[in-house]
C-alpha cells in the first residue's frame, strides 16, 4: 500500500505558502493513490530537539552503553528514520527564513544522519534512497541569477548536500516573491509572484496521474 510522509515546517499557520503548496500536493497524491496512507509531521508547531551533547554522543557510543538521555535521543532518531523508511513519497514544505532553511528542518536532517540507520557506517552508503522526495519551497523575494540577491537563498542549495549521506535526493518546486502581495514596496512584482505561484501549482498538479484519469 503506498505511503506518504507529509512534513510542514512553516511557522506562519494558514498564511504559509509552503503549507498551501504541500496541502495541494498531498491532495494530488491522495487522488492518485486511493487507499494510500499518510503520516503527517508538523515541524513548525512541534519542532524536533536539536542535537545536543547527548544526541551527538548517542551516535558515537554503542547502544548498550547509552545513558538515559542518549537512549531517548537515539529512540527519537529511530522513529524519524522509520517514518522515512515507510514512505514511498515524502513531501517537505521548505520556507526561506533569514536566507536559509528553518532550524527545525536542520534538526530533522541531523536526526536522519545516523550510522546504521541513515547511512552505512563502514561504506558510507546512504540507506534512505530510492523514494520520491518532493520539496515545496517558498521564498518571499527573488533570488534568481540576475537579481540583486542572487545566491542569498541558502536553503535550496544546502538541502541536497545536507541529506547526501542518506541517499535522499530532493526535487524542488518553488514559488518566489510570495511577499509581493503584502509588501507595498514589492507591489510591481505581483504579476511575477502570481506567475511563479501558478507555475508551482502546475508542476504539483503534474506530479501524479489520478487513477480515474488512466
Amino acid at each position: 500500500m503506498p505511503h506518504l510522509l507529509h512534513i510542514d515546517s512553516s511557522i506562519q499557520g494558514e498564511r504559509s505558502v509552503s503549507r498551501q503548496l504541500t496541502a495541494r500536493a498531498a491532495a494530488a497524491w491522495r487522488a492518485a493513490h486511493p487507499g494510500g496512507t499518510v503520516t503527517y509531521r508538523d515541524l513548525g508547531s512541534e519542532p524536533l530537539p536539536h542535537l545536543d551533547e547527548a544526541g551527538g554522543l548517542a551516535r558515537m557510543v554503542p547502544a548498550d552503553q547509552h545513558t538515559p538521555a542518549q537512549q531517548a535521543s537515539w529512540a527519537l532518531t529511530e522513529r524519524l528514520v522509520a517514518e522515512v523508511q515507510r514512505a514511498d513519497t515524502i513531501l517537505l514544505g521548505l520556507p526561506l527564513y533569514n536566507y536559509s532553511a528553518p532550524s527545525s528542518v536542520k534538526a530533522w536532517v541531523d536526526h536522519l544522519i545516523a550510522p546504521g540507520l541513515g547511512y552505512h557506517p563502514e561504506t558510507g552508503q546512504g540507506l534512505l534512497g530510492g523514494r520520491e522526495f518532493i520539496v515545496l519551497a517558498s521564498r518571499g523575494g527573488g533570488y534568481g541569477a540576475d537579481t540583486p540577491r542572487a545566491g542569498w537563498d541558502h536553503a535550496e542549495p544546502w538541502l541536497p548536500h545536507g541529506l547526501s549521506m542518506t541517499g535522499l535526493e530532493p526535487r524542488f518546486i518553488t514559488a518566489e516573491l510570495t511577499l509581493a502581495p503584502v509588501n507595498p514596496a514589492m507591489a510591481t512584482l505581483i504579476p511575477l509572484a502570481e506567475e511563479s505561484r501558478a507555475a508551482a501549482e502546475r508542476a504539483i498538479d503534474a506530479l501524479w496521474t489520478p487513477v480515474s484519469a488512466v
